[in-house]
This record gives structure tokens, sequence and C-alpha cells, in this order.
């Protein structure tokens, strides 16, 4: 029977000189891997304290990879002592104001502004150069 930890043992192994993970309920100590890893030892020490097994899953490491954790096998973690996995809750939608203007006059008034400066220009253009004729 293998040695059972607590999230808080665990969490205490959390440096690159004593690095512990917890994935898939199973408990790693990496440190002798710190500096093999592709991705560095930040990324490792970074995921200690809290189950790592989404962000090992994420990443999508080979099967070789997953195959040397065995190598790194220190034992199981309390699955009690982990918090339970939250589901993603949308955010509300933000209903729109009714009172305010719908986007066809939006539209409406972005063609007929400048058409209207323009109309403007124009006028004040025709107006200025047949005073300038007398």
């Amino acid at each position: 029977m293998s040695k059972v930890f607590t999230l808080a043992e665990v969490s205490q192994h959390n440096t690159n000189k004593d690095c512990w993970l917890i994935i898939d309920g199973k408990v790693y100590d990496v440190t002798k891997f710190l500096d093999d890893h592709p991705g560095g030892d930040e990324v490792l020490v970074t995921a200690t304290g809290k189950d790592a097994t989404d962000d090992f899953e994420d990443v999508g490491h080979s099967t070789t990879a997953k195959a040397m954790l065995d190598e790194y096998y220190v034992g199981d973690i309390d699955s009690s002592t982990i918090s339970t996995k939250t589901s993603y809750v949308p955010p509300k939608q933000v209903q729109q104001n009714q009172d305010a203007p719908s986007g066809f006059i939006i539209k409406l008034l972005q063609f007929l502004v400048p058409l209207i400066i323009l109309g403007l220009a124009v006028g004040s253009r025709f107006y200025t150069k047949s005073s300038d004729d007398k």
C-alpha cells in the first residue's frame, strides 16, 4: 500500500530544490526532473500546491512523458483534502437598455451626418464662388 499525503503536506514541497506535483490523484517528486523538463523548471514549480492534472493534460504530453511519471511516484493524495472542481458558469448576459437607440438609427445617422456635412461644404463653396464673381 502506498503512502497517502494531504494537500497541505504536498504543498510544502514547492521550490526548485524540492518539488512535488499532484497528477491524477497521485503524488510525484519531480525535483530530479526539473533540469531536464523541456518547458523549464518554472512551469513545474508553479503547478505545485494544487491538483496539476489539468495543467499536465492541457499541454498534451506524449505517452513516453506519461510513462516517466512512474519513476517519480511517491504516493497518493488524500482526495478529501483537495477542493472539488467547480464547473464553469458563464457570466450573465447584460440586458440592453430598451430606451437606447436601435442599431438602425445609428447606421442611418452614420450615413446622413457625413452627407449633410458634404452638402454644407458644397453649398458654401457654391455660395462663396458666386459672391466672388460679382
